[in-house]
């Protein structure tokens, strides 16, 4: 006699309160955890999908062959190991769900191989950022662990209309940092949150990147120290943002990064890769470097990236910073020293390097031989600090990124840098990005820089001389460097003309196929020989996804040309800009922006008076 199963009803109701047992992880339900385990998949599946994440949580904590290891998955294609992988992989996707759930708006931004790791630092991102707000508005006189967590974050976990006694274990912040800091390697902290509890608090964690906000007092600073020196085996990325860094603090807080040896010999060190220090104040600028800045450096095996942006450096910082650079042997890659004054930093490099020691594998500049990425945005630099800068290059064989934006180098400053951007000085160039916006320059120089640059041999991909007054003669030199290998061109706001653009389409050949993949021509009053340029553009350009033609002074005649090329073209064009322009509204314009969609989303970027007015209600 064939037993009846019994109804799904009661198959429900047996779900419904295993997931709810589970929330609170009650003794007797972790304890039958592994028998639910081995429920039918479609029953496994259908509790899982109920669980909150809390309860969730408990039942990945307590789940069977937690520790089966490598060996056990490759010694053979058993039935339970690939059950096992399948629901290891079942309750991944469960986590990335409830992610999808809670931060809609962060879905596309990450991509972890862990979701639970990533739900729960997120969580307790969300719980720290709410403690600090508390702490920092109310007179706040109790413990950071006291600090209850309000109810909006407990319910996304699955706490709804808590008992008393469960209210006051589950909704302090201490429950929250010890129960899943194991799961948080990235922190972001407020500067009330640096103190000593603090420490305790998060002792569960493994941070390996901490962010840290407006630190400003002495005591601020001591628990920070300690929380560094916590986790110093793990934190590689460190950064300050809107702090007050006085020569003592920093000193204090980079000392506290360096691990000290025993043995009184031997080197210091540390595990630290990235430095950033961001729209800070250092003091009172001094001649040398501060000592731990220069200590960390010194021991800087393993740092590839320091940054100290928008901090109102001056020369001699500047300076000191790159003696010590050229005196030690670090693998820095990248150097951000964007939005400072540091102009006369780079006038030591006023000589010629001799061969030798540009050939040689140790000495003078080894610390500079890795570095890929330098941004100087922003700095004052004039023409004799282009002139240094081109002496310094000889120091950096492997650069490809610059940046020397918003610098009024003018004409005579970059052409002392032309022979190295093109590869026709002693050095080789290897330069892949190179932007000049902003940098005074005027269209002869230009002209020349752009008639130089296929020298690289395909080399640089990437180019921006945006926010540069051209005007249109610039337009012959930029139609033949479309021709080259270039991916990504940003000529916006150098004033192109309605004459320039129709120069520009004299210079596409039909034949011709090019290379690029994001251009920005927006801001140059092209009329409408802008859109007739862009229905040229766009079939020549398979590659072509991201277009920014706004503020370009273009009749709505222009949007009939642009959307013919766009059903013609052989590319794929996921975003098209074309805002900042005074269209009226027509039913035309909302048509074509369902018209042309990718994923869901409108290619077209139409004003905003035109893609959102409301449609003109004819009826009576």
């Amino acid at each position: 006699m064939v037993e009846e199963a019994p109804p799904s009803s009661l198959i429900t109701l047996c779900i419904d309160h295993l997931a709810n047992q589970l929330l609170f992880g009650e003794d007797e339900v972790i304890a039958i955890i592994p028998v639910i385990y081995e429920l039918p998949s479609h029953l496994l599946d259908d509790l899982i999908s109920r669980l909150t994440p809390h309860a969730l949580y408990h039942f990945h904590l307590h789940m069977p062959f937690q520790d089966v290891n490598e060996e056990d998955f490759s010694r053979d294609d058993s039935t339970n190991n690939k059950r096992k992988r399948s629901r290891d992989w079942n309750l991944n996707t469960a986590w990335q769900k409830l992610f999808e759930l809670r931060w809609p708006d962060l879905i596309n931004q990450i991509q972890p191989s862990d979701w639970q790791k990533a739900y729960w630092e997120a969580h307790l991102q969300n719980c720290l950022d709410e403690a600090a707000e508390i702490a920092l508005i109310s007179p706040f006189k109790g413990r950071l662990a006291d600090i209850n967590i309000s109810e909006s974050i407990l319910r996304h976990i699955g706490f709804v209309r808590l008992a008393e006694h469960e209210y006051d274990k589950y909704s302090k912040l201490s429950y929250h940092c010890l129960q899943f800091g194991s799961h948080v390697s990235c922190l972001r902290l407020q500067n009330i949150l640096c103190s000593a509890e603090t420490t305790r608090l998060l002792r569960e964690c493994k941070l390996q990147s901490m962010v840290v906000r407006c630190i400003r007092s002495v005591e601020q600073v001591n628990g920070l120290c300690r929380l560094i020196n916590q986790h110093s085996r793990t934190l590689t990325s460190l950064e300050f943002i809107h702090c007050t860094l006085y020569e003592n603090f920093l000193n204090t807080l980079l000392d506290s990064v360096v691990r000290k040896s025993v043995h009184k010999y031997a080197l210091q060190k540390h595990g630290l890769q990235h430095l950033s220090i961001v729209s800070s104040s250092f003091g009172p600028c001094t001649g040398s470097l501060p000592t731990g800045l220069q200590s960390l450096l010194s021991s800087a095996r393993s740092m590839c990236s320091l940054k100290l942006c928008g901090s109102r450096l001056g020369r001699n910082f500047a300076k000191a910073l790159f003696v010590t650079l050229l005196s030690v042997s670090s693998c820095i890659s990248v150097l951000d020293l964007a939005e400072n004054e540091i102009s006369g930093c780079l006038s030591h490099f006023n000589r010629r390097v001799p061969s030798y020691l540009r050939e040689s594998h140790i000495g003078i500049g080894e610390s500079l031989q890795l570095l890929r990425v330098l941004n100087l945005r922003g700095n004052n630099l004039r023409k004799d600090d282009a002139e240094n800068l081109g002496y310094a290059f000889a120091y950096m064989p492997n650069l490809e990124d610059l940046d020397i934006s918003d610098n009024p180098i003018e004409d005579e400053g970059l052409r002392y840098l032309i022979p190295y951007f093109a590869g026709t000085s002693e050095m080789c160039s290897r330069l892949a990005c190179l932007k000049l916006e902003a940098c005074d320059l005027s269209c002869d120089v230009v002209n020349h820089l752009l008639d130089s640059l296929p020298v690289l041999n395909g080399t640089l991909k990437s180019l921006s001389i945006a926010e540069n007054c051209l005007g249109s003669k610039v337009a012959g030199a930029l139609g033949r460097f479309l021709s080259t290998p270039i991916e990504v061109l940003d000529a916006s706001g150098i004033d192109l003309l309605p004459s320039g653009f129709l120069e520009l389409q004299n210079m596409l050949t039909i034949e011709e196929e090019l290379s690029l993949v994001i251009i920005n021509i927006s801001k140059n009053r092209g009329g409408i020989q802008t859109a007739r340029f862009l229905s040229k553009l766009l079939p020549q350009a398979p590659r072509l996804v991201d277009v920014n033609a706004s503020s370009n002074c273009m009749p709505i005649e222009s949007l009939s040309i642009i959307s013919s090329a766009l059903k013609f073209a052989k590319g794929n064009v996921l975003n098209l800009d074309l805002t900042g322009h005074d269209w009226d509204y027509t039913p035309e314009l909302t048509s074509l922006c369902t018209e042309f969609v990718h994923n869901g989303k409108p290619i077209l970027m139409l004003p905003v008076s035109s893609a959102t007015a409301a449609p003109i209600d004819h009826d009576p």
